[in-house]
């Protein structure tokens, strides 16, 4: 599966995208053609405790959108279709004028205990994660992050999804800037809440035990919580 990440950040200040402009948004991407799954991602209302607070806030919008290959989502970001378009703002007054960086990879499922969240369960809560790059030696690095740190994060309290990205080539029209990020994880929690639980565990000792086993790279890593909203493709 490929999916298609799109980040909208406010350099100069922390704007926050209008609950209808969310909507209208929500509405755009759903009618992606061949798009398999939509996911938009707002900042939290409120902060929540986890380890990596001073990573910042992060971007003021995001998407990551699903399809079954990567024909499809190359045609998806053809310069006049509905990604061009929100790449600019599609309209909406708060987003316009941000930031705008894009990027296709790989999706890497790896499993979980539990999958479903509760019937009674809040907006759920990714934690969006990324690591610049590069490795001295990708391959080697990949392959010990791949056998080690998915196994470390399927012990964390109540997690819902783990999904690790990695890079592939791709070819697009988009008017917003192009990024290659070495790798992308995404953890998914039933709320702020949970995750804030999980990540105050012990489990994260486990991580950072790892962390420092990776082999040589640059550029650090960033983490973000995000509320997460899910948008169907129409059909």
């Amino acid at each position: 599966m490929i999916s298609l990440f799109m980040s909208f950040s406010d350099l100069a200040s922390e704007r926050r995208i209008h609950p209808d402009e969310v909507a209208a948004a929500a509405e755009l991407v759903g009618s992606i053609p061949d798009m398999t799954e939509g996911l938009l991602f707002n900042p939290l209302e409120q902060s929540v405790d986890h380890p990596y607070k001073a990573d910042g806030s992060g971007p003021v919008f995001a998407l990551q959108l699903r399809f079954s290959n990567l024909f499809a989502c190359e045609a998806a970001m053809d310069r006049g279709g509905v990604l061009a378009s929100l790449a600019t703002g599609a309209g909406l007054s708060s987003l316009t004028g941000l930031d705008v960086t894009h990027q296709v990879m790989l999706t890497r499922p790896f499993p979980v205990d539990v999958a479903a969240h509760p019937d009674a369960a809040a907006i759920p809560c990714s934690y969006l994660v990324h690591y610049p790059g590069p490795a001295e030696d990708l391959n080697a690095w990949h392959l010990h992050y791949l056998e080690h740190h998915p196994s470390i994060m399927r012990t964390f309290p109540d997690i819902r999804q783990i999904e690790i990205y990695t890079r592939i080539d791709w070819v697009d029209r988009l008017p917003s800037q192009r990024v290659e990020y070495m790798q992308r994880n995404k953890l998914v929690f039933d709320s702020p809440a949970a995750l804030s639980r999980a990540l105050s565990s012990d489990v994260i000792k486990r991580m950072r035990a790892d962390f420092v086993q990776f082999p040589p790279f640059s550029g650090g890593n960033k983490h973000f919580p995000m509320l997460t909203r899910v948008v169907m493709s129409k059909p």
